[in-house]
């Protein structure tokens, strides 16, 4: 708590806070893209695509009613509860590397999760038209607080952006899980080999460390913006 308010009381040690947190984002960004390249040159020997990797984990969880499609971009691979789909890069999709098998096999964790109703993700989902506003908002919210002098708009700016934090930080559960979900999976079928799997396990780990990093940049921006309020009390 001592900790939290010197931050909170001091407005430039909190903008250094953030900005630290910023770039341990950035380098966990550039550390999933480098993990997620080093092993998709490394091909399974079972030779099988990704995409298909992800129906038949899919279809042995009953979830038969769940699309597998491709996806524009490079790591955009998510899924979808509201279309029912697993969408999968165009660096994912075709391939039969470790990594993108590891990758569609973590959306098809999510897939699993809403299946069986995972509480975290539940919260995630219900939440989410509420932080969608939110992300929206809190920002104007702010600035006109500042500018007409309304302490009271810059409250209610900063409540917007701490659904947004609780939001990230919801996500860290739901991210993990998958990842373990998606390990065991590869385990159980046997779809990699034990080397094989570790390459998968690393793009993973590196992929939520993103998560955590993002949480880590939207709890300093909280800090941040009570040090603010603080200041033009």
């Amino acid at each position: 708590m001592e900790i939290l308010e010197f931050f909170i009381e001091n407005y430039y040690a909190a903008t250094f806070l953030l900005i630290g947190t910023i770039v341990f984002a950035t380098i966990m960004s550039l550390n999933v893209k480098a993990t997620f390249s080093k092993y998709e040159k490394i091909r399974s020997k079972n030779g099988v695509p990704a995409h298909i990797i992800a129906r038949q984990i899919l279809d042995s969880n009953g979830l038969y009613n769940i699309a597998v499609v491709p996806f524009r971009g490079k790591l955009t691979d998510h899924y979808d509860p509201r279309k029912q789909i697993v969408a999968l890069s165009e660096s994912v999709y075709n391939s039969t590397s470790v990594s993108a098998i590891g990758v569609a096999a973590h959306e098809c964790g999510h897939a699993v999760q809403h299946a069986k109703e995972y509480t975290p993700i539940k919260i995630r989902t219900a939440i989410v038209p509420v932080v969608q506003i939110a992300n929206y908002t809190w920002m104007f919210m702010i600035i006109i607080g500042m500018f007409m002098y309304l302490p009271g708009m810059i409250n209610i700016g900063i409540a917007f952006f701490t659904i947004s934090a609780v939001f990230q930080l919801v996500t860290l559960p739901v991210e993990f899980d998958a990842s373990k979900r998606a390990m065991a999976t590869i385990e159980q079928q046997n779809i990699l080999d034990k080397t094989e799997q570790k390459g998968a396990r690393k793009t993973l780990s590196a992929a939520a460390m993103t998560y955590v990093a993002a949480f880590l940049v939207s709890l300093a921006q909280l800090i941040r913006l009570l040090a603010l309020a603080n200041r033009r009390r």
